[in-house]
C-alpha cells in the first residue's frame, strides 16, 4: 500500500467517526470488482511541514489529529550503484498529521 493510500484510508476513517469534515468536493472510488462509487472527499491531512510548505501554520495549542506509519525510501549502503538501484530500501516512519481545520494561513510580514 502506498503512503497516499494509507493517508486516504485514514481520512475516510476520521470522516466516518466525525473527527474531520469534508472538502465539499466529490471523488470517485473504485472497489476490487471495478465498480466506481461517487463519495464525499474527506478533509485534507498533512504533516506540520507539509502544511507550512503550502503556506499554512498549525494553530496554537493544536495537537496532531492522528499519527500514521508511512514509508520513506532510504539510500542503501551498497558500493555497487547498479545493485542499489535494483533493490530500494524503505524505512517505516511514524508521522503526525493535522487536519485543515487545525491550520490557518501564514501571516505575511508587513
Amino acid at each position: 500500500m502506498t503512503n497516499e493510500q494509507i493517508i486516504l484510508n485514514k481520512r475516510f476513517e476520521l470522516m466516518k467517526s466525525g473527527k474531520i469534515g469534508t472538502t465539499g468536493k466529490f471523488i470517485f472510488i473504485e472497489d476490487e470488482d471495478g465498480n466506481k462509487k461517487k463519495v464525499k472527499e474527506p478533509a485534507q491531512l498533512h504533516t506540520f511541514f507539509a502544511w507550512k510548505k503550502k503556506g499554512y501554520k498549525v494553530k496554537h495549542g493544536e495537537h496532531a489529529i492522528t499519527k500514521l506509519d508511512i514509508w520513506k525510501r532510504t539510500n542503501t549502503n551498497s558500493d555497487n550503484k547498479e545493485e542499489s538501484d535494483k533493490k530500494p530500501t524503505f524505512m517505516k516512519m511514524t508521522m503526525f498529521f493535522f487536519a485543515d481545520s487545525q491550520v490557518e494561513p501564514l501571516q505575511k510580514a508587513e
